[in-house]
């Protein structure tokens, strides 16, 4: 066994007796961990509330060598997420951060990329940043990070350069665009306008230092792309995509001929 210490971020805390926890963490150095936090629902335990969802602590975690959870020995709050305070729109985002990093990670699988990712979109959630345009850029930067970005230059059946079209045929389970030739051995195709594509390619490459902006236009079909992509990757239906946003929220424009709605 192996004590380690390292910065998580709590994913999910689920009763396990009258006194403790199984909580599954996102961890800076260590991946996806899942503990037993012995005692942590005592009301004078020894996690003093650090362990609610989404928080973000320094832990101690002494690792298990079998197949037996991982024990966490401590928990120092360093951030709490504050989420709900603003909105259930917010509260709802963040949940779905939560469960998407449960769905596409593998446990004591190191992602220091992603952890980064998730600091940053916690803080727009957070904060004073548009949620569906950052959970959009949320999913589209951990798909790249793993290894799941969907393909929007080279067909991705015959490695061809592909002609973008007005509307272009996207394979779900193919992982992103298709030529007109193998467009007939694929089995889940949607047509995608060349804009929501454009945004695709532009969302994966995004940094976090510049502005989440996505037109009114395009967002309802970038998030039902989206959704049916994810829902092939992880192979379920995640629990909390039916509260994101489907619409987007126009903001007062200054200068309607000039001024586009984003979101």
């Amino acid at each position: 066994m192996n004590t380690e210490q390292t910065t998580a971020i709590v994913l999910r805390a689920v009763e396990f007796s009258e006194t403790s926890l199984i909580v599954t963490l996102l961890t800076k150095d260590l991946g996806q961990v899942s503990a037993i936090a012995k005692g942590a629902r005592r009301p004078k335990g020894p996690f003093e509330g650090s362990l609610d969802l989404l928080s973000v602590c320094r832990v101690v975690v002494i690792r298990k060598n079998s197949d037996a959870l991982d024990l966490l020995t401590e928990a120092k709050l360093h951030r709490r997420f504050r989420g709900a305070d603003r909105s259930l729109e917010r509260l709802y985002g963040g949940y779905y951060v939560a469960e998407m990093l449960r769905l596409l990670l593998d446990d004591h699988a190191p992602h220091p990329d992603v952890y980064d990712l998730t600091i940053q979109v916690l803080q727009q959630l957070d904060g004073n940043g548009p949620v569906a345009a950052s959970i959009a850029w949320f999913d589209l930067q951990i798909l790249r990070m793993l290894g799941h970005a969907p393909g929007t230059e080279i067909c991705t059946d015959c490695g061809a350069k592909m002609r973008i079209e007005q509307r272009t045929p996207f394979a779900l389970e193919g992982g992103g665009v298709v030529c007109r030739s193998c467009r007939p051995r694929q089995r889940s195709i949607v047509m995608i306008r060349r804009e929501t594509l454009e945004l695709i390619a532009k969302l994966q490459h995004l940094n976090q230092q510049s502005p989440i902006q996505i037109p009114t236009e395009f967002y309802g079909e970038l998030r039902s792309v989206l959704n049916r992509y994810t829902q092939n990757i992880v192979g379920k239906l995640p629990r909390m995509q039916a509260f994101l946003p489907m619409m987007t929220k126009t903001r007062p424009s200054h200068d309607a001929r000039t001024d586009r709605d984003v979101f």
